[in-house]
């Protein structure tokens, strides 16, 4: 078996396991291969009683060595400030922690490494443990581990309470490491960045823990320097406690923090001050470093509530862009306040839409999530009932969700048909204008439809559609819709029945607002409706205009979409009467002659001769494109 490993090769196999999957949970990014790496499929394992630093279970080992970390960081310089406690109840839980730390140490023989030269995970026993002997990691984790007092004790018989042992459980100290670790490989990769965490308290945590260790390490190295020194009056507890070293261990240690955390917060009262001169020089290093320590605080803090304010400012800046704009170009109060409303509701909604998340995300994966979330308002609505599951999950993987507060237009009347909607919740009204006059037609619900009737017909949006609360929306390109219908001729057929039935279920004040539907669905009896491109259609805005052009009494979509023209019967450069200026919408035959017959059959006279509108005469209709105005007389 190779000795070199790539790191992650389950992310590779779609059928990992759930533990496995929770295992990679909280691998760095230094553990993902370099691009190309190749990934041996046969890999499942490393090497027999190997430990991947990735693996759940380690992670969780690591997690409770920082906890002892902190227990070492505590206790080492307390029993050195504090001679009695090293010998009591405190030396049995050094004991017991200094066991778990040998384990680890053993431990580390057993872990692959990530080799930074290739960033493949390395399981050879002999290389793991050369490279940990070789490192001074090895000598230091052994030295701060050593129960230094029981080796004494084994080999004198005798428990010897020198201050030579202090300062040898200051090695603990090294421990420190850890925490520095965990927080870069588990705390940046998981705490800060982990949804379950907050960033500003786990970074908050950081700092306070910080602050007390050097508060902590701070009041003990003080309290020891009156502990040793020749006259116990002439230190700076001794002018308040004479007998000091012989009252209760933590009184003393009271009054070591009372003093290292008022002069950290640089108060000062006076009460307990420097009295000799080691006291003086040891204050005047600690205030220097607190200097920095301050600026390191305050420096996070202020990082921390602009981070946390960033959106605020964004929001502010730009509403007063808007209100700049308005004020700019008058426009008018009712239209600023949509800006304004619009622009709100984007920012409160950020976090649902996370469009940036979802941007980054594969392909595949945005699509599990619109299907989770849409499929079912979609399968509900009327336009899709009955329609294959493979379209619906082609329809929603290309669906866009948006929100839109009160009294704002999804929709204008007269504008091109790009997109229609499906409203997910919330309510929106369909509006028709009249000379100036606003008609109140419907009212929609969840699950309803707005602006496919413009995208059915391929002709300008016959109705305004507006919010009466807010709303979310789920919209798709007229675009897609096309290319996903255009193949499958079954659920084409369906989609078009069901528009059918539903524009036949319509009020009949809903319908006289659509110019000319009657006969289109007359003319085809709604079986060949083409799913065009949006165009901004011309002739839709005049009530003559009427559809022929195909088989009455076909049943399919046909296989190649009409181009639909107008003709006229006069000259482009007659003065012809308005009143005698007929037009009529068709679908384009497939020759020249029957194009002739067809404006015989609508016109009353037979035509010889087809002009465009710029007196071009046409000779190919494969020339010709949708909306074209052809005089043929």
């Amino acid at each position: 078996m190779d000795a070199e490993r790539s790191p992650m090769p389950l992310l590779f196999r779609r059928h990992s396991s759930g533990d496995q999957i929770k295992n990679l949970a909280s691998v760095s990014s230094s553990l993902l291969p370099a691009f190309g790496t190749v990934v041996n499929e046969g890999y499942l394992s490393l090497n027999k009683f190997i430990i991947a630093p990735y693996d759940r279970r380690y992670r969780w080992w690591q997690a409770f060595l920082v906890i002892l970390v902190l227990y070492s960081a505590w206790a080492s310089p307390f029993e050195l400030a504090f001679k009695r406690a090293a010998s009591g109840a405190l030396m049995v839980v050094d004991l017991v922690v200094d066991v778990f730390f040998a384990i680890d140490i053993v431990m580390t023989f057993f872990v692959a490494y990530l080799d930074k030269s290739t960033y493949l995970l390395v399981d050879d026993h002999k290389k793991i443990a050369v490279r940990y002997l070789t490192k001074i990691y090895f000598f230091m984790d052994v030295a701060s581990t050593l129960p230094f007092q029981y080796i004494y004790r084994a080999f004198t018989g005798k428990l010897h309470t020198s201050q030579v042992f202090g300062f040898l459980n200051l090695l603990r100290l090294w421990r420190l490491r850890r925490v520095s670790e965990f927080f870069k490989s588990m705390f940046k990769c998981r705490l800060e960045k982990d949804s379950y965490f907050s960033y500003f308290y786990t970074r908050l945590t950081k700092l306070i823990g910080v602050t007390l260790f050097a508060v902590h390490l701070a009041g003990c190295v003080y309290y020891w320097l009156a502990a040793h020194h020749r006259i116990a009056a002439n230190t700076w507890i001794g002018l308040e406690m004479s007998d000091f070293r012989d009252r209760s261990i933590w009184l003393g240690y009271i009054y070591s923090m009372y003093w290292s955390v008022v002069t950290l917060t640089t108060v000062g009262y006076g009460d307990l001050h420097a009295v000799n001169t080691e006291e003086k020089a040891f204050n005047m290093s600690y205030m220097l470093f607190n200097i920095g320590l301050t600026a390191y605080i305050i420096g996070n803090m202020t990082n921390l509530i602009v981070h946390s304010a960033v959106k605020t400012f964004y929001m502010r800046d730009a509403i007063n862009e808007i209100l700049r704009y308005a004020s700019k170009n008058r426009l008018p109060e009712g239209l600023k306040e949509q800006m304004l409303a619009h622009l709100q509701l984007k920012f409160k909604t950020a976090e649902l839409q996370q469009e940036e998340v979802l941007d980054n995300l594969p392909k595949a994966i945005r699509s599990s999530i619109a299907e989770h979330l849409f499929r079912s308002t979609v399968e509900k609505t009327y336009l899709f009932k009955g329609v294959s599951e493979d379209l619906i999950i082609q329809l929603v993987s290309e669906m866009k969700a948006e929100y839109f507060p009160p009294k704002v237009e999804i929709i204008l009347q007269n504008e091109i048909p790009t997109d229609f909607y499906i409203l997910v919740s919330g309510s929106v009204e369909v509006l028709k204008y009249k000379n100036g006059v606003e008609q109140s037609l419907q009212k929609l619900g969840s699950a309803d439809m707005a602006g496919e009737i413009g995208v059915m017909f391929n002709i300008p949006q016959p109705f305004t559609v507006r919010t009466r609360r807010l709303s979310q929306v789920i919209r798709i390109s007229h675009h897609h819709f096309k290319q996903m219908v255009q193949p499958d001729r079954e659920d084409g057929k369906i989609i078009i029945s069901n528009f059918s039935q539903y524009l036949n279920g319509l009020k009949k004040e809903v319908l006289d607002e659509i110019p000319f539907l009657t006969e289109l669905m007359d003319a085809q009896n709604m079986e060949e409706i083409p799913i065009n491109e949006p165009q901004n259609n011309a002739a839709s805005n005049s009530p003559e205009v009427t559809t022929e052009g195909t088989s009455e009494t076909s049943s399919q979509l046909p296989d190649t979409i009409p181009k639909r023209v107008i003709i006229l019967s006069y000259h482009p450069n007659e003065n012809t009467p308005e009143g005698d200026r007929m037009k009529k919408l068709i679908n384009l035959p497939g020759s020249i002659e029957e194009l002739f017959s067809l404006t015989e059959k609508k016109f009353g006279k037979r035509g010889s001769k087809i002009l465009m509108e710029d007196g071009s005469e046409v000779e190919e209709l494969d020339a010709l494109r949708d909306n074209d105005h052809l005089y043929i007389f």
